[in-house]
């Protein structure tokens, strides 16, 4: 079983506005809802994979009773911790005035007490020998330190167990501090942690902390170093609907190719397929089994040399 832990889960709305004027009523003409949150949409498309595919999060109110429900659905098995806040709502608009279209308003969520995390982390710990890999991202709602992810990550470690992380700002700069086994960011990331997009600048920060390392450059693909390997990979595609989510369903790939120890080389055509898949469905951060089937033999795939 792949466990995918969302600290911070959310109803995420597509959301259709003809207009947008500051300062006056603006009426949303028609509003879809999905459930959200980068690591709900990273078990949501492991599901569609195949993998057995658990979600631990913290649940709130009538919120996040919905999220479950339609989690379950989809054959995501859930646990986590029930709070009586209801968990945040997301928005992406769409228009055909292009100043705004994908625009994306996002909630704070809930805030955590002691108790609430001592419970989150005491239900992880029951659940991590039944796991083969953890999936980490997004997120934390207000209440929790800047190293939660490091001490998740440090329990994971000591049972064995390898984390793919997807995350931000001072709780990824902790968890560097600890180590851990593959990290997902893109180009804005990589400036913001190692002052570069270069993946070689990249790699030299991250020596000796992460073992993979997927660097997403939106249209122009995936940059993946793994067992001293460094891949880049693409696809084209036609007909996108939204890009939103696909950087989830990108590492919900890896996390299934690494699962199956599949060649670097696989492992980054798996990512790049699951992350083109969601582009192509209306329904956000999800993606369709036969779509990733049908792209996975377009993805090119190249070996770049690279000396350490």
């Amino acid at each position: 079983m792949i466990l995918s832990l969302c600290p911070n889960p959310s109803i995420d709305s597509y959301a259709w506005l003809n207009k947008l004027i500051p300062g006056e009523s603006n009426r949303i003409t028609n509003i879809k809802e999905y459930p959200g949150g980068k690591a709900t949409h990273i078990a949501l498309a492991l599901a569609e994979l195949g993998s057995e595919s658990m979600l631990y999060a913290f649940w709130g109110g009538s919120s996040g009773e919905w999220i479950k429900k339609q989690c379950l659905k989809k054959g995501v098995y859930t646990n986590g911790v029930n709070l009586l806040d209801n968990n945040r709502k997301c928005y992406t608009f769409l228009s055909d005035n292009k100043s705004f279209n994908n625009t994306e308003i996002l909630e704070p969520g809930p805030s955590l007490t002691k108790k609430n995390w001592e419970d989150f982390k005491l239900g992880y710990i029951r659940l991590i020998e039944h796991t083969t890999i953890l999936c980490m991202a997004g997120s934390w709602p207000k209440g929790v330190s800047s190293n939660t992810y490091a001490k998740l990550i440090q329990i994971g470690k000591s049972f064995g167990k390898r984390t793919i992380l997807d995350c931000t700002g001072k709780q990824l700069h902790n968890a560097l501090e600890v180590g851990f086994f593959g990290l997902h960011l893109n180009e804005h990331e990589a400036k913001s942690l190692c002052g570069s997009t270069s993946m070689e600048d990249l790699l030299q920060t991250l020596s000796g902390r992460v073992e993979l390392v997927a660097l997403t450059r939106g249209s122009k693909g995936l940059e993946l170093f793994y067992k001293g390997k460094l891949i880049v990979a693409n696809v084209k595609i036609e007909g996108m609907v939204s890009p939103v989510g696909s950087g989830d369903c990108l590492t919900a790939g890896i996390a299934y190719a690494v699962d199956k120890s599949f060649s670097p080389s696989k492992i980054a055509a798996y990512g790049v397929a699951c992350g083109a898949a969601n582009c192509l469905n209306e329904d956000l951060g999800m993606l369709k089994f036969e779509d990733v089937n049908r792209l996975l033999p377009q993805v090119e795939v190249k070996e770049i040399t690279y000396e350490q």
